[in-house]
């Protein structure tokens, strides 16, 4: 189980995230949804010991990440929102740098490694450079890093962005099998379907500051005859002066 308490995040004088308070149980997928700018891939960068929280604190089963951070990263894979990294090395350096970090001898992952590689279509490419290839095929390189070791927690900052759709679809499929395991699984993304799909919790989170968190079952049922995208928008969405300025802005212009 995963505790973030009284989480609040401030650069300077603009508070990413304000007094946010979640549990993400064993066993489930967690998603974080909400406009760019609303707190997601900071939260996600508290939970992976990317930055630290101004106030508040993180606890892995009860443990606090910042009295046991190296362990705690050990246990987990991680996703960060853009694969333009370590464009130098080739596929499989980036592998082996993995391995290196998460202290795995080649020969104890050389199998899942090549599952991986195969699943993703990546096996006819692992010696080339990350720099030659699509954004598409770099976030399969960093999907296959982030899930080579094989950890308890996967956290995924919007993982889906540019994989083509089988990509895509066996990414989810590997999320669902991993939380049936008993494991965790956190993303974030912007794309409610996949939401609605995948989550079996989520947070919508906008500006920093949490406005639901529970079942997309729930929240459905306390909506009813409404979209997922529907809620979210009326949640999350434009404000009057938003939708007012918008109006003005696709108003046929007078002749």
């Amino acid at each position: 189980m995963i505790q973030l308490k009284n989480l609040q995040k401030i650069y300077e004088q603009t508070v990413a995230l304000q007094d946010l308070d979640l549990t993400i149980r064993d066993g489930e997928i967690f998603g974080f949804l909400g406009h760019n700018g609303a707190g997601k891939s900071t939260t996600i960068k508290c939970l992976t010991s990317i930055i630290e929280p101004t106030t508040g604190e993180i606890l892995f089963d009860n443990q606090p990440l910042a009295e046991n951070r190296q362990a705690i990263k050990q246990r987990i894979g991680y996703v960060p929102d853009t694969p333009d990294l370590f464009l130098q090395l080739s596929a499989n350096e980036y592998w082996q740098l993995i391995m290196a970090a998460y202290e795995l001898k080649p020969a104890a992952v050389a199998e899942r490694l090549q599952e991986l590689t195969d699943l993703f279509d990546m096996t006819d490419h692992a010696d080339e450079t990350l720099n030659s290839f699509s954004h598409g095929m770099r976030q399969k390189v960093i999907v296959i890093g982030a899930l080579l070791p094989d950890p308890d927690i996967w956290i995924l900052d919007e993982p889906l962005q540019g994989l083509d759709p089988q990509a895509a679809f066996d990414l989810k499929e590997l999320m669902k099998n991993h939380a049936k395991k008993g494991k965790t699984v956190i993303f974030s993304t912007h794309v409610l379907d996949t939401a609605q799909q995948l989550c079996d919790d989520l947070a919508i989170l906008k500006h920093g500051q949490l406005l639901y968190n529970g079942s997309v079952a729930d929240l459905l049922a306390e909506h009813p005859n409404e979209s997922l995208e529907t809620i979210y928008l009326k949640m999350a969405g434009r404000s009057a002066e938003d939708e007012q300025l918008m109006s003005q802005l696709t108003e046929e212009p007078h002749e």
